[in-house]
């Protein structure tokens, strides 16, 4: 049986190539872009079962708007990925106040208020899944990335809360956590400008890394999509989705140290506790 979906940057990365794959085998998708005509050969090829809808999700009045829009217009959407981002790297000092303003707007404001504005539609219809694109820098964290790690990491305990607010109206989540994957992703990376007091430092070893091509990406676009849509029509799935082994292993290694270390302080962490 065929489903809705609505994607939000499906243009580019895996949000492309998720609703590539959802209308090959036949759903109907509502995607988002910044730039609608990024998403004209999609009309053109799968006709009234590919909606292009405009959004900056930097506009919480626009997102509220036009998930309004997607759901008068599908009637019951079944799936919603909320999968618009994009990478400001640097060190921490060297970032600029507007860039660190947009990558929070984008990144984590902007998840947040697509799922507070699909919640009341989830309900009204008595369930639904929204599947929030994290990253593993989701639970882990890299020098150089510290306001990207920063997004993923606050929308992830977003996520992780509202999923137990909601579950009792039938509504569940999926994070997903795709390690470097070959989507574009690298080219739309926004760099600050360097700072020379940052050279010969773990943060320049990255950005040199990102320069030379040495920063792998080990994960494929098409399967990795492909893995995220299976999730989504499963029945039960995990709250998180760990897709590749470039995200697997740093996920399990920062997991296991952190483990070490709390469980190290037992005794002073009840040692704080009221007599």
């Amino acid at each position: 049986m065929a489903r809705t979906w609505f994607i939000t940057g499906a243009s580019s990365g895996l949000g492309r190539e998720m609703a590539q794959q959802l209308l090959a085998r036949g759903d109907r998708v509502a995607g988002t872009s910044r730039r609608p005509e990024a998403n004209d050969d999609l009309a053109r090829e799968h006709g009234d079962r590919f909606v292009s809808l405009t959004l900056d999700v930097t506009d919480v009045a626009a997102i509220r708007a036009v998930t309004d829009e997607a759901f008068r217009g599908l009637g019951r959407v079944d799936v919603i990925v909320s999968n618009a981002g994009y990478g400001l790297v640097g060190a921490s000092e060297e970032l600029a106040d507007a860039d660190i303003d947009r990558q929070i707007a984008t990144n984590l404001t902007g998840s947040i208020q697509l799922i507070r504005a699909s919640l009341p539609h989830l309900r009204a219809q008595k369930g639904g899944r929204i599947m929030q694109v994290s990253s593993a820098g989701g639970q882990m964290a890299f020098p150089y990335f510290s306001l990207y790690h920063a997004t993923k990491w606050g929308i992830e305990g977003f996520v992780e809360a509202v999923a137990q607010e909601v579950g009792v109206f039938g509504i569940d989540f999926i994070i997903a956590e795709p390690g470097p994957t070959a989507t574009g992703f690298r080219a739309g990376l926004v760099h600050a400008p360097k700072m020379n007091a940052y050279d010969a430092t773990p943060a320049d070893e990255v950005r040199r890394a990102i320069e030379t091509g040495s920063f792998v990406l080990t994960g494929d676009a098409a399967k990795t999509a492909a893995a995220m849509i299976a999730a989504c029509d499963s029945n039960k799935p995990d709250l998180r989705l760990v897709l590749g082994s470039g995200a697997y292993t740093p996920i399990v290694d920062s997991l296991r140290r952190r483990l070490v270390e709390a469980e190290a302080q037992r005794e002073i962490a009840f040692s704080a506790d009221r007599d």
